[in-house]
């Protein structure tokens, strides 16, 4: 038996010697921080907010930091724009009585903690702050967040646009979809301009290309009710696995097991019957999760039947390797089913 802590390889993360994406016309990745550091730069440095209204002058300085990750994967063509970062402002601010008398000038802060590729078509929250609170000193904070925060979120829009668009990955996208030799310009750029509908089609279709469904059927000797907490349970899911797991019991709510190396949360819980639920694997590419659904059926007391239906697994991980499937499959009969008869006395 596996120390508590450790699980089975073939469901762990961990660096690898292979970690190479070896097919990488299928998959490949860059990142996009120090790009998105320039741009943001670009973006927020020496904005001039306000001019003289009121008697006030207030623009941004200078992008004091850009933190986090930013990524984005290409995947036959396909943008997957990836990113979680916080930007910090530092802007300054001048008031002016009506013979142009300076009466106060002030430096502050724009802070914008949390710029996500999850929620692309929100704008993100945005902090001012300023270092002098005095009344003159408020006054210019709030003018700086009227008129301000605007200017700042569509800077931030044209961000995430840009990383939606490839960021700096779309040169190198655009240049491989030079048209090839005997291909006429006109019919080249009628296609890049206006694709046909068949295309559209076409292109959505491929984007499902890559993915497996699993399918099980098992049978224990127990009631629905104790299986279905079995599963739902992340003591019992530490004890018959040996890793660590943390697993709410909440729609909506998320799951960590395997020591992290499968997260998700819950889609549909029906006590005794039914679990669904996305699982990612941290070896999978970046924004790939699955869907697990498990229908527990008594068809006679003390005997129970688990259909599983695990749908969207791709063929391949991250470094190219074409195994996730069969190791999937292997995981769910090996580390779950047989361990739960084994550990609690479930077979038949």
């Amino acid at each position: 038996m596996a120390k508590y802590g450790e699980g089975d390889k073939r469901w762990i993360v961990e660096e690898r010697a292979d970690g190479t994406n070896v097919h990488n016309w299928h998959w490949a990745e860059t990142d996009c921080l120090e790009w998105s550091r320039n741009l943001f730069s670009q973006l927020l440095s020496d904005l001039t907010i306000l001019d003289g209204e009121g008697g006030l002058f207030i623009k941004t300085k200078k992008v004091d930091k850009v933190e986090g990750e930013a990524y984005v994967n290409i995947r036959k063509g396909k943008i997957i724009p990836g990113y979680e970062i916080s930007v910090s402002i530092s802007w300054e601010g001048d008031a002016k009585d009506s013979d142009g008398k300076s009466l106060l000038k002030i430096e502050g802060s724009v802070e914008i903690p949390y710029i996500s590729d999850e929620n692309a078509d929100e704008d993100p929250e945005l902090k001012v702050t300023v270092k002098d609170d005095g009344p003159v000193g408020q006054r210019l904070k709030e003018a700086m967040l009227k008129r301000g925060k605007p200017v700042v979120l569509e800077k931030v829009r044209i961000f995430v646009q840009s990383m939606a668009k490839g960021g700096p990955a779309k040169d190198d996208l655009e240049t491989k979809k030079v048209a090839p030799k005997g291909q006429s310009a006109l019919t080249a750029k009628s296609e890049a301009v206006a694709p046909t509908v068949v295309e559209k089609k076409e292109a959505k279709k491929a984007i499902k290309q890559g993915f497996k469904t699993i399918s099980l059927t098992e049978r224990f000797s127990c009631r629905a009710r104790d299986m279905y907490e079995i599963l739902m349970d992340d003591n019992r899911w530490k004890g018959f696995t040996q890793s660590n797991a943390k697993i709410s019991k909440e729609v909506g709510g998320e799951f960590s097991i395997f020591d992290g190396s499968v997260t998700g949360y819950n889609v549909e819980l029906q006590e005794g019957k039914l679990i669904v639920q996305k699982w990612r694997f941290g070896s999978w590419p970046d924004g790939i999760h699955s869907t697990v659904k498990l229908v527990l059926d008594e068809p006679e007391p003390g005997i129970t039947v688990i259909k599983l239906t695990h749908t969207d697994v791709p063929e391949e991980d991250r470094y190219g390797n074409a195994t996730v499937v069969e190791n999937t499959e292997r995981g769910w009969r090996d580390l779950i089913f047989h361990k739960i008869r084994a550990v609690f006395g479930f077979g038949l």
